[in-house]
C-alpha cells in the first residue's frame, strides 16, 4: 500500500497553493475542500482510510454538484477500506448516486481521480470514470479483492498494483508515491479548461530541443519536436504503447497529443486513441494527430477481437468532434490510417511521407499488371515501380496538390506550420446537430 505517512492534510496542504484552501462540511471518513492548484479553482475529495457511510457518499455526490454548477473541476483522492457495511443495503443505493452524478457531469467540468491507497469495488469504479485517473505506486485498485481472487484460484502477480491498472488502460499515470500523484493532479487540472464553455489557462512557450527527425522516428520523439519544450504530460503510457497520448502547450496552448508509432495498430491503441480524443474534445481542447503508421493491425484474430469495431469507433470520435483538429502526416498514412485518424479540419503533409489509398505496392500490382507479368523479375520490377509510384504520386507535394493536405513542409518548419494552424483554428465554432446522442460502436 502507498505510505500513509502522507495523510489526508498532507495531500490537500501540498495540493492547493500555498496549502491553503476552505473545508467544506464536517470532518468524518471523507473530507471536501475548495481552494486554488497551480492557479486553477478547484474541489477536493480526500478519503483519510477509513470505510465510507452513506452520509460521506452523499457528501461526495454534493461536491459534484457544487463542481457542476460552479463550473470548476473536481479531484478525488481515493484511500478507504470500502463502504460501511453495518449500515447495510443503503449504501446500494448511496454508491448508485454516486456514480449517476459521475455520469452526469462528465463532460461538464473535468474530474481526475487520484488513488493513494486502497481503492474497491464501488470506489474502483469511481476512479476509472474520471477523465484521469492517477495511481501511486503501492496502492491498490480492484474490483475483487487480490486475496480473494488468489483464494478463489485466481492468482495474478501484482493483483491490484497501479502497474497492472496502468497496463489495463485504467490508471492514466502511475506516480511514484503519493507526493508525486497529489503534485500531478495540480498540474493537470491547470492544463484543462475549467469547464466545457471555459478556455484553458496560457503558459510559457518554450521551444523544443530539436526539430522532427525522419530517420530516428518515435511517437515520443516526434510528439517533443512540435510542442513546448518539457510541457508534454503523457496519459495512459503503461497501455497499448503503439500510439503515444498526451496533454501538451503548443506556444503556450494547451492541446491533446496523438502520435503513432510506425508499426500497425492493435485493437488496444485504436481504444486508447479514442478515448483520450474524446476527452479533449469534451472540454475543446485542440487535438493534434502525428500520423506515420502501417495500418491497422493486419489480422483476422484481431478482427475477431474487435478490432473492426474499435477502428469504426475511432473513424467516429474523430469525425463527431467539434475541437479543432490538426493532422500531421509525418510517415505512412495509407487507407483507413488515412480516413480515421487525418479527419480533421488542417493538414500538414511532411516531406518524406506517403499518402495513398492502398499501399504503393497493392496500387502498382494492379495499375502496371500486364508490365509486371512481363518483366523478368516480377518482384525487383514491382519495388521499382512501387517507389516510382510513390515518390510521383504519395508525397507531400502529390497530397497537397490533390486536396488531402492543405500545407506541405519540410520536417525543420513543421513546429512553426503547426503554430500558425492552431492559430487559425482558435476561434472555431460548430454545432452538432441536435440528436439525444450519437451510437457508434462502444
Amino acid at each position: 500500500m502507498a505510505s500513509k505517512t502522507f495523510g489526508k492534510e498532507q495531500i490537500l496542504a501540498s495540493f492547493f497553493d500555498e496549502g491553503a484552501y476552505t473545508v467544506l462540511f464536517a470532518r468524518s471518513a471523507v473530507s471536501a475542500a475548495f481552494g486554488s492548484a497551480n492557479g486553477q479553482p478547484v474541489y477536493a475529495i480526500c478519503q483519510d482510510g477509513e470505510a465510507v457511510t452513506v452520509a460521506d457518499v452523499d457528501k461526495c455526490v454534493k461536491v459534484l454538484d457544487m463542481a457542476a454548477k460552479t463550473g470548476n473541476p473536481v479531484v478525488t483522492f481515493y484511500d478507504s477500506t470500502g463502504a460501511c457495511l453495518a449500515e447495510g443495503l443503503g449504501v446500494l443505493t448511496a454508491q448508485a448516486r454516486w456514480a449517476e452524478k459521475i455520469a452526469q457531469i462528465s463532460g461538464v467540468v473535468p474530474q481526475l481521480a487520484v488513488v493513494t491507497g486502497v481503492c474497491g469495488a464501488s470506489s474502483a469504479l469511481a476512479a476509472a470514470a474520471a477523465d484521469v485517473c492517477i495511481a501511486a505506486e503501492g496502492c491498490e485498485i480492484f474490483f475483487t479483492a487480490p486475496f480473494t481472487s488468489a483464494a478463489a484460484g485466481d492468482k495474478v502477480e501484482k493483483a491490484g498494483s497501479a502497474e497492472l491498472a496502468a497496463k489495463a488502460g485504467v490508471a492514466a499515470v502511475v506516480a511514484k508515491d503519493s507526493a508525486e500523484a497529489v503534485a500531478l493532479a495540480a498540474r493537470l487540472v491547470a492544463m484543462l479548461p475549467a469547464n466545457n464553455l471555459s478556455a484553458p489557462a496560457m503558459f510559457d512557450a518554450a521551444e523544443p530541443a530539436a526539430a522532427l527527425d525522419l530517420n530516428k522516428y518515435s511517437a515520443a520523439g516526434a510528439a517533443a519536436a512540435v510542442v513546448d519544450a518539457d510541457s508534454a504530460v503523457e496519459l495512459f503510457g503503461g497501455f497499448a504503447k503503439g500510439v503515444y497520448t498526451a496533454l501538451a502547450t503548443v506556444a503556450g496552448n494547451p492541446v491533446g497529443v496523438v502520435a503513432t508509432e510506425p508499426g500497425a495498430l492493435c485493437r488496444y491503441c485504436v481504444s486508447k486513441a479514442a478515448r483520450f480524443v474524446r476527452l479533449c474534445d469534451a472540454f475543446s481542447l485542440p487535438v493534434v494527430t502525428l500520423v506515420n503508421s502501417e495500418g491497422f493491425a493486419a489480422s483476422v484474430s484481431e478482427d475477431v477481437a474487435g478490432a473492426i469495431r474499435e477502428a469504426a469507433r475511432l473513424a467516429g470520435t474523430y469525425a463527431d468532434a467539434t475541437t479543432a483538429r490538426v493532422a500531421v502526416l509525418t510517415g505512412k498514412a495509407v487507407g483507413p490510417v488515412y480516413t480515421a485518424l487525418a479527419n480533421a479540419d488542417l493538414t500538414i503533409a511532411v516531406q518524406g511521407c506517403t499518402v495513398s489509398a492502398v499501399d504503393p505496392k497493392v496500387a502498382v500490382t494492379v495499375l502496371y499488371k500486364d508490365e509486371l507479368d512481363a518483366s523478368d523479375n516480377i518482384v525487383n520490377a514491382t519495388a521499382a515501380k512501387a517507389a516510382a509510384y510513390a515518390a510521383e504520386n504519395c508525397g507531400a507535394d502529390a497530397a497537397l496538390a490533390a486536396g488531402v493536405a492543405d500545407f506541405a513542409v519540410a520536417p525543420a518548419q513543421l513546429r512553426g506550420t503547426l503554430a500558425a494552424a492552431l492559430d487559425m483554428l482558435a476561434t472555431k465554432r460548430t454545432q452538432r446537430m441536435p440528436k439525444k446522442h450519437g451510437n457508434m460502436a462502444l
